[in-house]
């Protein structure tokens, strides 16, 4: 199911544009945050942060999902932005994990048939297929593309 909708919406304040990586409680959800410099590095090195957090939270069923899903949004983030590309978990309650990615590029991402041979054009309709909820929002300086994925057991 495809959706627009913005995090407040899920009772998750929006995330600080801060360059600092931080992990901590946001209303009583553990939270983890990065900010990655724009080059082909980023998204090795935001795989294995987001893979690390979800261990250390015991979420380990998640890991695949939300590594791919992180690892196709920073990306169309590096194809499409330029700038720091910022990466947040919340974790929602027991079973949900909201995951967001920002960057300076206010546009939002469009979804695209791709052809059979095509290289590209399939991450927004990974995104929509694999999570519970997704969307966009535009933010002061740029967008974040957020999903939901269900943790439960």
């Amino acid at each position: 199911m495809i959706g627009v909708s913005d995090s407040a919406a899920a009772g998750v304040p929006e995330s600080d544009p801060g360059n600092v990586r931080r992990r901590g409680r946001v209303s009583g959800s553990p939270t983890a945050e990065w900010s990655f410099p724009a080059d082909p590095g980023a998204v090795r090195t935001a795989r294995t942060a987001v893979r690390r957090v979800l261990d250390d939270w015991g979420l380990n069923g998640a890991a695949d999902m939300a590594v791919l899903l992180v690892s196709e949004l920073v990306t169309n983030s590096l194809r499409h932005a330029s700038g720091p590309i910022g990466v947040r978990m919340v974790l929602l309650n027991t079973d949900g994990l909201l995951v967001e990615v920002s960057d300076p590029l206010p546009d939002p991402p469009q979804e695209r048939d791709a052809a059979p041979d095509d290289e590209g054009g399939r991450g927004l309709q990974l995104v929509a297929c694999s999570s519970r909820r997704w969307g966009t929002r535009r933010g002061k300086s740029g967008k974040t593309v957020w999903f939901e994925l269900s943790v439960a057991g």
